[in-house]
């Protein structure tokens, strides 16, 4: 894949983005049908349509790169690139009227190495390199979370700065925890809030204000832009992440994840860097 065909990736995501945000912002105040309700969630139907959407734009583009979505796979998980969708990140959010919930796109590359922090992602010509782990052997080299409802749309490429809405941004500079504001996210299972509680509370102390939003990628999307300082995120998704986790290391920020693979969850600690000890000593018990 070469530099061009990049751009032409990253123009498939906001296409496909855009056209899922649409379908989603007209539908937000509709009443709508749940595939299936469980206590702490909710899928919709409009969920898969969104996927569908989302896929049939990416295949026009790119019809040989799988899609790995939170609504199904289409594909092989193992080729040499692969797609990570989220339709609607913040579905809870969205099924209850409030405007908070994103498209997130991501195209991961297959890493040449796993070993070392600044891994080659290279593929037919294409060299790409990143200052960051690979993510069970694959790292995202183009990321876009779009915001139907504010019409915010975050992009990158791996090697080229974080834009929101064609405007460069970065992290914050803000040095001090108790001038932050710092997001969380967590799930309801029980060894995950005996975790995920202690670090809320004590962060909720130390940091000048701690946010749940329910939407992983709009969190990281508002690391990346400055508008908060860290994201936390236990037990959270592979396709919750993979696009903002690129927006935040393009604008200058770190990331730590574990174990995220499409099959399986983990946690993800983002930060603007500069926090990044502080932050990372209160949640090493996510990790």
């Amino acid at each position: 894949m070469t530099q061009k065909e990049i751009a032409a990736a990253l123009e498939a995501a906001v296409k496909s983005a855009r056209a899922a945000g649409s379908r989603m912002r007209n539908n937000l105040n509709r009443a709508k049908q749940a595939n299936k309700i469980s206590h702490h969630d909710v899928k919709l139907a409009l969920d898969v349509e969104c996927q569908d959407i989302i896929t049939r734009q990416l295949r026009r583009a790119f019809p040989s790169i799988p899609v790995v979505g939170e609504e199904g796979i289409s594909g092989r998980l193992d080729a040499e690139f692969r797609w990570i969708i989220d339709p609607i990140d913040g579905t809870v959010n969205f099924f209850h009227g409030i405007p908070h919930a994103a498209v997130s796109i991501a195209l991961q590359a297959r890493c040449v190495s796993n070993k070392r922090n600044k891994a080659d992602h290279v593929a037919d010509g294409m060299s790409v390199a990143a200052e960051r782990s690979c993510e069970g052997d694959y790292a995202t080299v183009v990321g876009a979370v779009y915001d139907p409802f504010l019409d915010e749309l975050w992009t990158a490429a791996a090697g080229q700065p974080t834009r929101l809405n064609g405007k460069q941004v970065c992290v914050s500079a803000q040095n001090r925890l108790a001038n932050a504001m710092v997001s969380m996210g967590f799930g309801k299972q029980p060894s995950l809030l005996e975790a995920a509680l202690p670090v809320f509370g004590e962060l909720s102390f130390k940091a000048r204000k701690v946010r749940v939003t329910g939407s992983a990628a709009l969190a990281l999307a508002y690391v990346a832009c400055g508008r908060f300082e860290a994201h936390i995120g236990a037990g959270i998704r592979l396709w919750d992440v993979a696009a903002g986790s690129l927006l935040v290391e393009c604008a200058g920020g770190k990331v730590r994840m574990n174990c995220l693979t499409p099959g399986r969850g983990g946690t993800i600690i983002a930060v603007n860097g500069r926090l990044e000890a502080p932050v990372l000593r209160l949640a090493a018990g996510l990790m």
